[in-house]
């Protein structure tokens, strides 16, 4: 008997669900086992996790305040990022365009935010940090175009330039580093004026930050942009075959430039978000956006409305972890990243069997096929 894997010709879309969810809950499970060896009820502890702490919370609004604050940056970085992945560049530098993102944001808050109108600094911030971003994405962009070079390990390595900036701005103390504070004897950064934080709008005692609108419309803009328009379309075609595009007289190197370009600012403007929501910039400001944000384009399939789905579920796992942690201290809040990784494997693993079927061939010819 042989075992050959063959390639569906469809597969229903209940029969994907199914996969999918069969592949969460094998996750959860898996999650759980571990939680029971640690002394844990998996029972309780995912409910406090996906519930985020909120339920018998008085103050309930505020954790949902607290997550929408992962939720944005996640969701907007994963959006940025896909348009890359269309195109089949594997823009890997997440990290790197987001911390150039950010430290050019917080630049801007600290020399415009005493000056200039509040939505003036806010709309400064934004473009100096999708510039930043877009520039550092469109070098590695024209370095593939020029030299052919590969994308995956120069947007790779490019994240720790931008890290080791950042480092190097977190520690050194020096009269012309004005993201420190000059009164600590200790290098520490300072937050910047009110006036460049976005604002929220109060719904009873909830407060809802304007860049949670702001990344649903910006969601809506890519969707469109992406179906509707001449440079979405060619995206496509690109993703499918440079060469077919090269024929219908496309000039490929144009649209990568172009679009690695956007695909980075939408990453500098997710950290603009960020940075103007916190008030303060950080060496860990990224919270891993740049490698989270690539699992979550993968997982909805660079879909725009999956990415926002997927992301509201992966900040509900990390948010959630946290909440969890504060009443079971025998699990670290890490546990989210280690269940995001278990998720990831099974999810991947369903995809193959959405798209392939195993056939077993016996003798005589026979075969059968699972799945």
């Amino acid at each position: 008997m042989a075992v050959h894997i063959v390639k569906r010709d469809g597969c229903p879309l209940w029969k994907t669900l199914l996969f999918y969810l069969a592949a969460v809950l094998a996750a959860l499970a898996a999650g759980g086992v571990l939680l029971l060896a640690m002394g844990v009820d998996p029972v309780a502890y995912y409910g406090r996790m996906f519930t985020m702490g909120m339920v018998g919370n008085k103050i309930a609004y505020r954790a949902f305040e607290n997550y929408l604050k992962v939720f944005v940056p996640l969701a907007l970085t994963a959006v940025g990022l896909s348009l890359a992945f269309r195109m089949r560049f594997w823009n890997i530098g997440g990290e790197g365009q987001f911390i150039l993102g950010a430290v050019a944001a917080a630049a801007v808050a600290f020399k415009a935010g005493p000056l200039l109108p509040q939505p003036a600094t806010l709309a400064l911030m934004c473009l100096a940090a999708m510039l930043a971003a877009g520039l550092y994405g469109a070098l590695t962009a024209a370095l593939k175009v020029r030299f052919g070079t590969n994308e995956t390990l120069m947007t790779l390595m490019l994240n720790y330039v931008a890290l080791y900036f950042l480092t190097f701005l977190a520690e050194t103390k020096a009269s012309w580093n004005f993201f420190l504070d000059p009164a600590s004897a200790r290098p520490i950064f300072t937050k910047f004026s009110g006036l460049a934080r976005f604002p929220s709008l109060t719904i009873g005692k909830f407060g809802l930050n304007v860049c949670v609108l702001l990344t649903f419309a910006v969601g809506v803009l890519v969707f469109l942009y992406l179906k509707r328009t001449k440079h979405g379309y060619e995206i496509a075609v690109v993703g499918d075959s440079p060469g077919t595009a090269r024929y219908a007289g496309m000039k490929v190197g144009r649209i990568v430039l172009r679009t690695v370009f956007l695909s980075a600012c939408l990453v500098g403007l997710a950290a603009a978000f960020k940075v103007g929501t916190a008030g303060i910039l950080s060496a860990a400001i990224t919270d891993d956006v740049g490698w989270t944000g690539i699992i979550v384009a993968w997982l909805a399939k660079m879909s725009t409305a999956g990415i926002f789905l997927v992301s509201a579920l992966i900040s509900m796992l990390q948010y959630g972890s946290t909440a969890a942690a504060a009443t079971f201290a025998q699990v670290d809040s890490s546990f989210a990243d280690m269940l995001q990784g278990i998720i990831l494997f099974l999810v991947l693993a369903a995809d193959f069997f959405t798209r392939f079927r195993v056939v077993r061939t016996v003798k005589g010819g026979a075969a059968h096929g699972n799945g």
